[in-house]
């Protein structure tokens, strides 16, 4: 077995390493005040919590599994987390909770950049231990790559002051919400740094992160100290009502080419860096489906939430036709890859796994800013 090396610059240079999660015990978390204002206010998630249902447990592990093994048979190196027991409460001297979520979705909690792998300090109390699952996976790493380097951000205390109370209300409408999101008013407050991973993309020198639900103008402001030798740019999406991680509404393909979201387009203001560059910001296929699965927290918008191989090849999930046609149609090859049953679990294709190593080296792909 080879020795691993860390080293992922962008979200679409050559993948050779990877962790994809499991589903294993999973958890629809109880009630709380960053949870609570991702939930729509018509969702069949309301008022429920308590491990998800052994049998839907099982087909998403069956799915996750089948992933793992397409990227193995291309050659690509997977590790899996190792799940802890999600029902136990969580229990801090700022907080409680009564239960925990799950670790399929890797890419909430690890940011590779370069030869780092940096644990986010996440937003809801439940998700708050969750790092535990890939600590066996980053210790190994570090006993086996010398130039890896294993960073932590500061854990937050998660105290009701991280959280606005007019989110708490379960009658606040789109409408309201979308007011809100225009006017950067969101459920997290600046009272301390909050982020979670699967909120950056990762273009070489340049980090561009969402300011939203998860992660706050503090969060942003520590990732820009934490890495100095990179840019590291705000976005925003004045079309999401719920905005929570960047992976479902702004989708890098390759080098020049991203997917936006139709309904949550980047702001003209923010699209300057990449249009002064050369990059083309393509609005994505329409889903295939009009809504999300059973008790899943995400939108119909992970159909955009695929995962790239290398700058010619995409895993899509099997039956977003819509999506696989478009990037068919943008010069890619199209993977299919069935997921939709694991949605519930914690999100899509780009979602479920987390970087180790990609080909390639740190590069400027906006030397005119």
């Amino acid at each position: 077995m080879t020795a691993t090396k860390v080293s992922s610059w962008n979200e679409w240079d050559p993948l050779r390493h990877v962790i994809v999660g499991r589903a294993d015990g999973c958890h629809i978390p109880p009630p709380e005040p960053a949870l609570d204002a991702k939930v729509p206010e018509d969702s069949d998630m309301r008022g429920q919590w308590g491990m998800r249902p052994q049998e839907t447990i099982d087909r998403a592990n069956e799915l996750l599994d089948n992933f793992a093994g397409l990227l193995r048979k291309r050659g690509v190196t997977v590790d899996r987390p190792t799940p802890i027991d999600f029902s136990e409460p969580v229990q801090t001297p700022d907080f409680s909770t009564g239960s925990q979520f799950g670790c399929m979705p890797p890419r909430d909690v690890l940011l590779t950049v370069g030869n780092e792998i940096l644990e986010a300090t996440m937003s809801y109390r439940c998700r708050w231990f969750e790092y535990l699952c890939y600590r066996p996976l980053l210790q190994r790493y570090f006993d086996e790559d010398p130039a890896f380097r294993h960073e932590t951000a500061p854990k937050p205390r998660l105290t009701d002051a991280d959280y606005r109370p007019d989110y708490l209300s379960e009658k606040i409408g789109v409408e309201k919400r979308l007011e809100w999101t225009a006017e950067k008013f969101f459920v997290t407050t600046e009272e301390e740094p909050l982020f979670d991973a699967a909120d950056v993309l990762r273009f070489g020198r340049d980090l561009v992160v969402q300011h939203g639900f998860t992660t706050n103008l503090k969060g942003i402001e520590w990732l820009r100290r934490h890495f100095p030798d990179h840019r590291v740019h705000a976005v925003n999406f004045p079309g999401d009502p719920y905005p929570i991680h960047i992976d479902a509404t702004f989708t890098p393909i390759r080098p020049g080419l991203i997917l936006n979201n139709p309904q949550r387009k980047l702001p003209q203001d923010q699209r300057e860096m990449f249009e002064r560059n050369g990059w083309e910001i393509v609005d994505a296929a329409q889903p295939a489906h009009n809504a999300p699965p059973p008790l899943c927290y995400s939108s119909v918008w992970l159909s955009m939430n695929v995962l790239v191989l290398d700058p010619k090849t995409v895993c899509v999930e099997a039956s977003e036709t819509w999506q696989m046609e478009q990037l068919d149609r943008l010069g890619q090859e199209v993977i299919p890859v069935e997921l939709r049953d694991a949605y519930a679990f914690g999100g899509g294709l780009h979602c479920c796994t987390a970087d180790v190593r990609r080909e390639g080296t740190c590069e400027d792909y906006f030397p005119v800013q």
